[in-house]
């Protein structure tokens, strides 16, 4: 399970006996791997809290609270469970002259894992498809998405664009757009993950010759920490000769 580690620092302490971060960072971050993740941040003097009220943007220069302790850096560490994270934590020089808080990341059970993730994603995509519903598809999409077609094709930067380029494409057909998956291959990661499938396209042009198509899609998604989008898109035609699935 996922823990963040607010280093709380205290402006009153003196941290001239403290010892240093590095060794704690090897032991945790290189020889168990329990740290996944961490940096420090610069004083509260520098922070700037922002708050909306009435729909006006308040922003006040300074920390939301005035306090002596302050939130110095932060570390993500994945442990066996609450206890493993404590125990990392009280070995982390900023805890004898300051304080840590322990804190467990949302259920990650209520959370989608990469692999379902991005099957869903590619369900909406096909029913999208065959309804020719625009916002249904691009609502799969980050708003800074990248997307690239086959050669030829112009690269459409941004969910305007991808927008856009949906439209266009329906506008040359007619009916549903039959959308089958032929080969979907998923490589999770931490955070954003990639799939490669080859896709059949099927559907009626408005000059009314069909439309039958094999392509291949190569796709980033990135995790938000609410749900998963498409960040990179790239769809190529694949060579002459192929068909159903791709090798391993």
């Amino acid at each position: 399970m996922k823990y963040m580690l607010l280093v709380c620092g205290d402006d009153t302490a003196d941290a001239s006996g403290m010892a240093p971060v590095e060794p704690w960072v090897e032991e945790h971050g290189v020889r168990t791997g329990a740290r996944l993740y961490g940096h420090r941040l610069r004083l509260p003097d520098t922070a700037v809290t922002v708050r909306v009220r009435d729909g006006e943007v308040l922003r006040t220069d300074g920390p939301f609270a005035e306090t002596k302790e302050y939130v110095a850096g932060f570390d993500v560490v994945d442990c066996a469970g609450l206890e493993e994270a404590v125990r990392i934590a009280a070995q982390h020089p900023v805890a004898t002259i300051g304080a840590m808080e322990v804190r467990p990341f949302w259920d990650e059970g209520l959370m989608e894992d990469a692999g379902t993730a991005v099957r869903r994603i590619d369900g909406e995509l096909t029913a999208a498809a065959r309804e020719r519903d625009v916002d249904r598809m691009t609502a799969c999409y980050a708003q800074d998405v990248e997307a690239f077609g086959p050669a030829g094709v112009e690269a459409q930067s941004g969910i305007a664009a991808v927008r856009k380029a949906v439209e266009e494409w329906f506008a040359t057909l007619t009916g549903p757009v039959h959308r089958e998956v032929l080969d979907l291959r998923v490589r999770p990661g931490e955070g954003s993950t990639f799939s490669h499938a080859l896709v059949r396209l099927r559907g009626t042009r408005v000059t009314g010759e069909p439309l039958d198509q094999v392509v291949r899609v190569s796709t980033g998604y990135r995790d938000t920490g609410f749900s998963w989008v498409i960040a990179h898109e790239h769809v190529s035609v694949p060579s002459a000769g192929t068909t159903g699935k791709e090798g391993a």
